[in-house]
């Protein structure tokens, strides 16, 4: 089969090179027209190929933004400068075209298998393997593919739910095109995710290559991940419109005329078999990597001739070869491709604060909340309040006190590069500004990803490494999983959870926390407090769930979390209003000169008649969210795009002549808002 033209329905994609340049091999002549049988041939080329999907599918950072230690922003860890639509009533709507419903990166992948696997061996043996270079390289770009193709549909499917299961480049045919657009239920997606992460496993186990490269370990990672989210998905949807079978899903109506037969039996049984799977390929990385993970003395460097904090400095290193916990990174080099994550940190995270609720959430270091000591305001002396900065980080677990930043403290500590615009030492947090650079938008920000050194602080051109999978997380995977199947905290989930929190420097007396737990306190701070509307009962569960809001400060997990725990369903009664410091009536007020909060468009803060905390979307009554964060049952799923319904229309007309359902609660008409 010869392949010149991709013809576009419901992929609307060309195979080519596109923005990210391609290795020399691709560059001899465009894709498009490159006969199949001269390339691919080789585990030279293969890499090449594998390369140039890298970058398409993995997450990075790059240019004037705050990357990837800020993938936070928009939930009840972490705000911007402006509300996120998805928590403003009627403002995100059903687009008429583009959204995540794409296959563009699907299709690349699966013509790179529609050529290789015949010459390597269909049932991936190798026995018929007809490439050319060593065997062993040949195995591990297929299977960096079959990871990248799992990510990509994971990436998918936790947008969309239910997604057609896609294994083969399409024919040039609107009648296979559309019928290949039908939906395959959420669990079968994760199956398949799992069955490519098992490839990937199997075809990485004959090497380990640098940790910039998908390694076998990141692929088990990977794939407790995903079975993670779908165990915990079906448990806490079981019954909704989000799950086979639940009340309302559209997947029954347009597929199904009777009840879907889920491949175990019942939902139960899904749930079950998903979390049994992240349990095991969770405990396999866990078991290999918990006595290696990075150190943490506790203390942020402030001189050169301090202890360096290895912890700390993992996240803001330029190169994390040699950091065990790292599986896989994403390398700069200076003036090849930059990013700014460093110069972001160093400011003040280029407008994305942290919230009171996150700071308060975190434990004492002797392992109690915040509120049996105290005030959050006052404190009793162990606890010493949150009316200065300096306060709020005494005493507590070491991932506050290590990345939260306060006043007057050393940013820099090697200048090799001068005649930046940056912060030596840390300044009074500018709350007031427009600059949405230089702004703090809640008065709390971090110094996550940051450096010491001012060469990692030019604009645009940082080039610090970037990580993408830690280890740690497979602790955090394991703890949770065998705690939902299981109902108890078995031996490894304690041990696990007692290393996480050594490292943190918190006790880890893990029942005397659970005991002085008190879930009423935490419904103010924690979205994770909730499931499908109510407060959790299982206190022991709640705090599994606050280690892992405490150890993934700013990596970007959160809102998966959430919507995997259904955590948003109280937002839809009890709008959330996120806060920052406590601004009125303590030393932090007299910072400033300049505050006006008189709620006219001129105002810079918020009144102190609406609360003493700083409110950033409540300056004035014109602000997006100005009566906080409320939510939509829709909200859970992305809507999808209109023109994909009219592409698969038998007419090109009639939306419901297409094989395609719309999510929950979403109508089938552009620019609406979800119903409900």
């Amino acid at each position: 089969m010869k392949t010149n033209k991709i013809y576009i329905a419901i992929l609307v994609l060309t195979l080519s090179c596109g923005s990210i340049s391609c290795k020399k091999f691709l560059d001899k002549e465009p894709l498009s027209t490159l006969s199949p049988e001269i390339y691919l041939t080789d585990a030279a080329q293969l890499q090449a190929y594998a390369d140039d999907i890298y970058p398409r599918i993995l997450p990075s950072s790059s240019g004037n933004s705050y990357g990837i230690y800020a993938q936070d922003q928009g939930t009840d860890n972490q705000i911007s400068t402006n509300a996120p639509t998805r928590f403003a009533t009627g403002l995100w709507r059903v687009p008429n075209s583009g959204g995540e419903w794409s296959f563009q990166n699907i299709y690349r992948l699966n013509y790179f298998f529609s050529l290789v696997n015949p010459r390597y061996g269909e049932d991936l043996s190798g026995a018929q393997n007809t490439i050319s270079g060593n065997l062993t390289d040949v195995q591990h770009y297929i299977g960096e593919m079959y990871f990248l193709r799992a990510l990509e549909y994971f990436n998918r499917y936790r947008e969309l739910g239910d997604f057609p299961i896609i294994t083969e480049p399409l024919a040039d045919d609107p009648a296979v095109l559309t019928e290949a657009s039908k939906r395959s239920p959420r669990n079968e997606v994760a199956r398949f995710i799992l069955s490519d992460l098992d490839k990937a496993i199997t075809l990485l186990a004959g090497r380990d290559l640098p940790t910039t490269r998908i390694n076998r370990d990141v692929a088990l990672l990977l794939k407790s991940r995903v079975a993670l989210f779908e165990g915990t998905w079906l448990k806490y949807f079981r019954g909704t419109a989000f799950v086979p079978n639940g009340d309302g899903w559209p997947g029954k109506a347009k597929e199904y005329n009777a009840n879907y037969q889920f491949p175990t039996g019942s939902i139960d049984g899904e749930i079950d078999f998903f979390l049994g799977e992240a349990m095991a390929a969770a405990r396999e990385v866990s078991e290999k990597y918990k006595s290696s993970l990075a150190q943490n003395p506790g203390v942020l460097q402030q001189a050169t001739t301090d202890p360096a904090n290895p912890y700390f400095n993992m996240f803001g290193s330029e190169n994390l070869s040699s950091v065990p916990e790292v599986l896989l990174w994403r390398q700069y080099a200076l003036g090849i491709m930059g990013h700014d994550v460093a110069l972001a940190a160093n400011q003040g995270n280029w407008g994305v604060g942290v919230t009171r609720g996150y700071v308060q959430n975190f434990l004492m270091a002797n392992g109690t909340p915040a509120y049996a000591n105290g005030s959050y305001a006052d404190g009793n002396g162990y606890y010493m309040g949150d009316k200065t900065i300096h306060d709020v980080r005494i005493n507590r677990d070491s991932r506050l006190s290590l990345f939260l930043k306060e006043p007057g403290q050393k940013n820099i500590l090697i200048v090799s590069q001068t005649g930046l615009n940056i912060n030596y030492d840390e300044p009074v947090p500018n709350i007031t500004t427009g600059n949405a650079q230089l702004g703090y938008t809640t008065g709390y920000t971090l110094r996550k990803g940051g450096n010491f050194d001012t060469k990692y602080h030019v604009q645009n051109q940082g080039y610090t490494g970037i990580i993408i999978y830690r280890a740690v997380e497979a602790l955090l995977n394991y703890m949770e999983a065998s705690y939902e199947r299981q109902g108890t905290l078995d031996a490894s989930a304690r041990e696990y959870w007692q290393i996480i929190r050594r490292r943190a420097h918190v006790s880890d007396d893990i029942e005397a926390t659970v005991v002085a737990t008190e879930m009423n306190r935490e419904g103010a701070n924690d979205w994770g407090a909730y499931s499908a509307g109510q407060l959790l009962t299982d206190k022991t569960l709640y705090n599994i769930r606050r280690e892992r809001r405490s150890e993934f400060i700013s990596e970007g997990l959160r809102y998966m979390d959430l919507c995997r725990w259904r955590a948003m369903d109280q937002l839809i009664a009890n709008p959330y209003i996120p806060e920052g410091i406590h601004l009125w009536n303590t030393p932090m007020q007299e910072w400033y000169t300049d505050l006006r909060a008189d709620g006219t468009d001129n105002a810079n803060v918020s009144s102190p008649s609406l609360s003493e905390y700083l409110r950033p979307y409540q300056r004035n009554a014109s602000q997006v969210a100005y009566s906080g964060f409320s939510w939509k049952m829709a909200h859970y799923l992305t809507p999808i795009a209109i023109n994909q319904f009219l592409l698969t229309a038998s007419n090109g007309q009639t939306v419901s002549d297409s094989p395609i359902y719309q999510n929950p609660y979403w109508p089938t008409a552009a620019d609406q808002p979800a119903t409900e």
